[in-house]
């Protein structure tokens, strides 16, 4: 419990910092930032399929937003002009390895299911539900709330795209 208010916190600093910051691409990093967040709350709900949804969304609206943010003229500089950023990435990556070796490990074998809640969804799926097709009956009612989850995910990230596509078009005609 203590993880997901922690997240919870993360994702209103990040939103606060996305709201407050003066630059344009730092405000998409935190608006990122929020949503990895999200998706680990998802991930600590148990809405697997929510958090992925949520992660892979969240990749391409970030990558879209940082190609509509950055123009294509900055000046380059060379890797070796900015140690600071390499010790960064390198410091991350140990930390992401050190962190994806425990939980590797807590990984189930190949072959060996870690829930048999499909197999529930099969033996009762009828009884409980009414419903003929299964498929539909686990989608709307046995994991209703993980299907309005991903709907929302995915509407929220068409809408933000959208909004950033629109006023840079409008920008670049001279009407915004």
């Amino acid at each position: 419990m203590i993880a997901l208010y922690a997240l919870l916190v993360m994702m209103i600093i990040g939103a606060l910092v996305a709201i407050e910051v003066r630059s344009l691409i730092s405000s998409v990093v935190a608006v990122g930032a929020v949503g990895l967040a999200l998706s680990l709350v998802f991930l600590l709900l148990k809405a697997p399929d929510v958090a992925l949804t949520q992660l892979v969304v969240e990749i391409i609206a970030v990558i879209i937003l940082i190609r509509a943010t950055i123009r294509r003229d900055l000046p380059r500089s060379p890797v070796s002009a900015r140690p600071y950023g390499v010790l960064v990435g390198l410091g991350f990556g140990v930390l992401l390895v050190a962190a994806a070796i425990p939980a590797l490990r807590e990984m189930p074998q190949l072959g060996y299911p870690y829930m048999r809640v499909a197999e529930s969804y099969v033996q009762s799926g009828l009884g409980d539900t009414g419903a003929s097709n299964l498929v539909a009956s686990v989608i709307l009612d046995y994991r209703a709330y993980d299907t309005l989850g991903e709907a929302t995910v995915l509407f929220t990230a068409v809408m933000g795209v959208m909004a950033v596509l629109r006023n840079r078009g409008l920008r670049s005609r001279g009407e915004g």
